[in-house]
């Protein structure tokens, strides 16, 4: 599904876009909450041995990322249309804000809130 994000054949030239997308500082602690979540239930349902809690941690993981993309960023997101490496984006912007780099990569793609 075309969404109207630039057709890229490499990843290297998706991630500035992927950033581009989630430029609003709202938008990226609503991705980080929905991946918390989504890591929570993976964790739980291994626990338990049961599998729902994935379904359940999919749904709260991109169900938060896309409400945000609907309400802040006002863009719809970019996983309709590259989902394998929309989802790798989502782990990395995640790592990167935990390890506190992310700002410094936000700069050198020009992305700004």
């Amino acid at each position: 599904m075309d969404i109207g994000l630039p057709k890229v054949d490499r990843y290297a030239e998706f991630w500035p876009i992927y950033l581009r997308e989630h430029r609003r500082a709202e938008t990226r602690l609503i991705h980080y909450a929905g991946t918390s979540t989504g890591l929570a239930c993976l964790v739980v349902a291994i626990v338990t041995r049961q599998p729902w809690w994935l379904l359940a941690g999919l749904i709260a993981s991109y169900g938060a990322a896309w409400i945000s993309h609907a309400l802040i960023e006002r863009n719809k997101p970019a996983s309709w249309q590259y989902f394998a490496w929309s989802f790798v984006s989502d782990f990395r912007m995640f790592g990167l804000a935990l390890t506190g780099r992310l700002d410094d990569e936000l700069r050198r793609h020009g992305v700004s809130n």
